[in-house]
């Protein structure tokens, strides 16, 4: 086996320097905040923070064979197999019922309207932060199990009405969840069945709505309490990120990350940032 690329961590003034500068850019719209739930873990919420932990919650419920425990994908897809999609949606809602408090730095995202913020868990933190005021909406990636449509994704409004697309050109502030979230609408990409179809098409870039496509492009990305150590993860921050900048900044503990995660790292150019998180909020709010 291959020996895992090195990368060459910033020593600690250097890292707090460069978050320095992202809260700057951040400020300015030229950063876009990739959320993932290790965001939401801060806040010591009473949901499932981690594919892992949501693999967990099924187990409690459900029988499941050896093959699909502790894969949250492989979990989903016996549940929706053998007990019908409508037991997947809720126990889905059952494991994210109790609303995740946005942290400190969920709320100063919203306040400064950036023109977009990608959340890549199925909490409603991020929209909870941003509140009911007018100046955004939301876009959720959705299953098509069921729906007999063409469409990957659904457009909401800050009151949770779904809209039709044209309507969010004019929203300053754009909340993407590409796997779906429990509010407003419980809409779940969460079995294998459900990525199927969007992962044979990502490459060509169809499941990303255009308006995504719009905002990247010239950004740079901060991942913020993400992991890489799925394929799928992988897959959707290589194809999210596509055609924007060069130039992506990720948030990591050097000591946790697997062998993928290093050559994923070092594949797309991500500058790996070795700070603790809260350390690493502290940072981006001081701006």
């Amino acid at each position: 086996m291959k020996a895992p690329p090195r990368i060459d961590f910033a020593g600690a003034a250097d890292t707090e320097a460069i978050l320095t500068e992202l809260a700057a850019r951040l400020s300015a719209g030229s950063v876009i905040p990739y959320l993932g739930p290790g965001l939401a873990e801060l806040s010591r919420p009473d949901v499932p923070t981690t594919p892992e932990a949501l693999a967990a919650f099924f187990a409690t419920k459900i029988a499941l064979p050896r093959r699909a425990k502790g894969n949250v994908w492989a979990s989903a897809q016996y549940i929706e197999s053998n007990k019908h999609r409508l037991t997947l949606t809720r126990l889905m809602a059952q494991a994210f019922a109790v609303p995740v408090e946005p942290t400190a730095l969920h709320y100063h995202l919203a306040s400064l309207s950036p023109p977009m913020i990608v959340d890549a868990w199925y909490d409603g933190a991020m929209r909870a932060a941003l509140g009911e005021r007018d100046g955004w909406g939301e876009v959720q990636g959705v299953s098509r199990a069921g729906l007999y449509t063409d469409h990957f994704y659904r457009f909401y409004d800050s009151a949770g009405q779904e809209v039709d697309s044209a309507v969010a050109g004019n929203w300053a502030t754009v909340l993407y969840k590409p796997h779906g979230s429990v509010e407003p609408a419980k809409n779940f990409l969460i079995s294998d069945a459900d990525y199927v179809e969007v992962l044979t098409e990502i490459d060509i870039q169809t499941p990303i709505p255009d308006i995504i496509k719009e905002r990247r492009t010239g950004r740079s990305f901060l991942f913020i309490g993400c992991r890489f150590n799925d394929q799928l993860l992988r897959a959707y921050a290589r194809q999210i990120t596509k055609r924007s900048s060069d130039v992506h900044y990720v948030i990591v503990d050097p000591q946790a990350l697997s062998r993928n995660e290093l050559c994923f790292l070092a594949a797309q150019g991500l500058m790996p940032l070795a700070i603790e998180l809260p350390r690493a909020v502290e940072l981006l709010l001081a701006s």
